[in-house]
Order: structure tokens, then sequence, then C-alpha cells
């Protein structure tokens, strides 16, 4: 490992320290980032070594899927199908929510090569942004952790994976606030419909919105 870079409490960080994230990211390395959630491990979703090497460090099995992260909503189209309005996906994200779509021909198809569906994140998190913007790929991103262990607050709660990520950005301990359960994951693949995968941090806000654009939870009337 390179080191631990603090990037402030609220994120706001130098070029510099983009840099050096994009750099290690674009060398096939990993890295562990603060979201607004928890803290995670990035890599790049179009590097198999990179995902293989995510899959491995955390112990996770190979049939369990991992999420993508991305700078804008104007980028997920091309990892993703898109079945809802636009302006529902403009009130869901950036935010503590990771929408299941299908998925395109244009992601890797060595991540989660088990399933036709991804789920798609844009942290509400201005390094985490700004990185992904920099890099003009989508990162493959989770949780900062052993799995089946406890989503973590700080960097020193996954001490045990330093030695195989090249930087930890560290903006200090997150706030809870319930946060330790990660995003809340919805299934958005069906037209009309949801599906509701992990209630995480924002379920009843969540679901509030998509009951406002009249999405019915799946299984209801299919």
């Amino acid at each position: 490992m390179n080191g631990i870079i603090n990037i402030g409490r609220n994120g706001f960080t130098s070029t510099e320290a983009i840099k050096q994230a994009v750099k290690a990211l674009s060398n096939g390395q990993l890295i562990a980032v603060p979201t607004d959630t928890i803290y995670g491990i990035a890599a790049l979703a179009q590097n198999n070594q990179a995902v293989d090497a995510l899959y491995r460090i955390k112990r996770r099995d190979q049939k369990k899927p991992i999420a993508i992260c991305v700078s804008d909503i104007r980028d997920i189209p091309k990892w993703g199908k898109i079945t809802i309005p636009l302006s529902l996906l403009e009130d869901l994200l950036p935010g503590p929510v990771t929408v299941v779509l299908e998925r395109t021909s244009e992601l890797n198809p060595n991540l989660n090569p088990d399933t036709s569906l991804v789920g798609i994140r844009i942290p509400n998190h201005s390094f985490l942004q700004a990185v992904t913007k920099v890099c003009n790929q989508c990162l493959a991103l989770t949780s900062a952790n052993i799995s089946s262990q406890s989503n973590t607050l700080s960097v020193e709660e996954f001490r045990e994976l330093w030695p195989h990520l090249e930087y930890v950005f560290d903006v200090g301990r997150l706030d809870d606030n319930s946060k330790r359960l990660g995003s809340t994951v919805i299934d958005l693949s069906v037209p009309g419909y949801y599906k509701v995968i992990r209630k995480g941090c924002a379920y009843d806000e969540t679901i509030k919105k998509l009951h406002h654009f009249n999405l019915k939870k799946q299984n209801e009337d299919l």
C-alpha cells in the first residue's frame, strides 16, 4: 500500500489526490473510498484482473454480484437499460440508492457473468464523483470489509484490507444514522414495477418516490 490520504472531512480534496486515485485505478489497482453511506473499495469495472482482485481480497462468492458506480445520470444508459422516467432517476440519484437494471453489452461480460442485471450507484460524495468522472469509466464498487462482516464507517475498521489496497482515502468517521446498512437496492428492470433487493438506509424515502411515479411492487399484478 502506498498510504492513507486524508482528503478532508467533507471530501473536498486537491486535484493531486484525485490524480493519485485515478492513476491507481487505471493501473488495475484497488483503492478505498468514502461514499455517502459507508467506506467502499473501488476498481475499474472493465478490468478483469482488478475485478478478480476485488473478489479475492473480500473473500466474496464469485456468484454474488458487485455494483458499479458512475459520476452522472447521463452515464447510466451506457451500462444499464433505463425503464423508468428520467425525472424519477433524478429523484433517486445521486444518493444512497442502487438501481438495478438490465445490463448492456458494453459492460464487462466477466463482471457478474451469472446475471443479466447490474446495480448502478451514484454516491452523493464529491471525491468519489470526481474520481469517477476523471476516470471516464464505470467503477466496480463494493463495501470495504470482508464478506459477511459489518459495513465500515472508518478506515480503521477495515485495517485487514489495507495491504491489498494502493491507497486509502480517509475523511474520518462517517456519520452512522443507520447508514451502516448501506444503500437501498431496488430492481427496476421490469417496466412499471420495482422489487426491493435490500432495504438499506433509504428505504422509506425511496418507496415513496417509486409510488409517486405509480410504480408497483413486483408480483402484485405481474
